[in-house]
């Protein structure tokens, strides 16, 4: 449920509200809003006993949250959350940013030439995996704790963020540690004992819609991080498995409004792994942001015919130039920025 506060209510009203909640064993998140304050609160409302909130001074409304996801909630949380990533960069404002790079990170040179390529294009944050779940055992695994070395050069050289997969709780720390965002992969949307950990975690969280996720289930995969305590929660529409076979998946881009509906969490695009053809990436990547994206995650190889993983799916840097152009007009017309 929560509580929204009086126009004239109090700090000490607010506060007061607070620790009678927290004493019943509720745990209590304050939002400040610019016209209200709201407590949300997060347990078993059985231990309020037959106590009354409206009855405390302070307090104009009590509304009962009905979705299963609380804390990610639109009721939860009126305004949009943005995610602050660094000092210098936030996501789910006016400005689309683009995380360019490659699946995986195969080596220096590969890695250090596309980040100089997507930089100078307009691209902000680097992705590019370290750690690689495959379907085939056989199949590249990535370079781990060198290609996390790798990353960190590049962000250097060239100012973007980074953003890498980790894989399980074992390499959460490293992971952590060269990381500025935290990326779940699409088969651990649903590994609980990891989102647990990772509420834990002070980093940005790219949390991928599963394979066969619903809405709710994937928006209660980020509840888990939410009630952990990780507050910055970014949510990835990256295609659906479903009966068609000619592209990879089936991009679901309804799921960008529905989601910002029913969340106050900002939601990106990853059309790469949604289509699976490079043909089709660009054109999904303009339909993204003309639904309302947050930004887009989008896979750009030096030579795709020769990449280790997903080069069927990569554009190349100068595809990706001219996407970048495309991109900055209809972001215009929509009035955002890239």
């Amino acid at each position: 449920m929560i509580v929204i506060m009086a126009d004239n209510a109090t700090e000490e009203d607010i506060q007061g509200v607070v620790k009678r909640l927290e004493a019943a064993g509720l745990r209590a998140h304050l939002s400040r809003g610019v016209e209200k304050t709201i407590i949300g609160l997060i347990g078993d409302k059985v231990r309020l006993g037959g106590f009354a909130i409206e009855a405390l001074p302070g307090v104009e409304e009590v509304i009962p949250i009905l979705q299963p996801y609380k804390m990610a909630s639109r009721s939860f949380r009126a305004e949009r959350t943005v995610v602050p990533v660094g000092e210098d960069l936030v996501i789910g404002s006016e400005k689309i940013h683009v995380m360019a790079g490659p699946c995986a990170v195969e080596s220096r040179e590969q890695l250090l030439y596309t980040a100089e390529k997507v930089r100078a294009a307009g691209a902000t944050i680097l992705r590019g995996g370290a750690f690689k779940p495959r379907s085939s055992p056989y199949a590249f695994q990535g370079l781990g704790e060198q290609g996390l070395n790798i990353l960190a050069e590049a962000r250097e050289r060239f100012g973007l963020k980074i953003v890498t997969e980790v894989m399980d709780i074992r390499t959460l720390p490293i992971v952590t540690a060269y990381t500025d965002i935290i990326q779940i992969g699409t088969r651990n949307m649903q590994n609980f004992d990891l989102l647990k950990e990772i509420g834990q975690v002070n980093k940005p969280v790219l949390l991928k819609r599963g394979l066969s996720a619903t809405i709710e289930e994937w928006l209660m995969a980020a509840e888990y991080i939410l009630s952990g305590g990780n507050s910055d929660v970014i949510l990835c529409e990256r295609g659906i498995r479903s009966f068609e076979t000619y592209t990879r998946n089936t991009l679901d881009l309804s799921a960008v409004p529905i989601v910002k509906h029913l969340s106050h969490l900002p939601v990106v695009v990853d059309p790469s792994h949604g289509i699976g053809r490079w043909k089709f990436v660009a054109p999904m990547c303009r339909a993204a942001v003309a639904a309302g994206a947050d930004g887009l995650l989008v896979e750009v190889h030096p030579n795709p015919a020769e990449a280790l993983c997903d080069g069927a799916q990569s554009l190349t840097p100068e595809n990706f130039e001219i996407m970048m152009g495309d991109l900055r007009r209809i972001a215009a017309a929509l009035g955002r920025n890239i």
